[in-house]
């Protein structure tokens, strides 16, 4: 149950990433600093991602 939880979370960074690069393509012709301030959270989301997905199949292999 704890690692569905956990993978739930990994794609939620990625609907962020995804939401957050739809906004720097409806950003970028008016706000550019905003489209740019949305640049990092995608970067940041998929970090986090990244990490996330690291962590739970750490967890994963130490419960084995």
């Amino acid at each position: 149950m704890r690692h569905k939880i956990y993978r739930l979370f990994e794609y939620g960074y990625i609907a962020m990433a995804g939401f957050s690069v739809y906004l720097v393509l409806t950003n970028w012709e008016e706000n550019r600093q905003r489209a740019y301030m949305f640049i990092i959270f995608s970067v940041v989301a998929v970090g986090m991602y990244l990490f996330k997905r690291w962590f739970r199949k750490n967890m994963e292999n130490r419960s084995k």
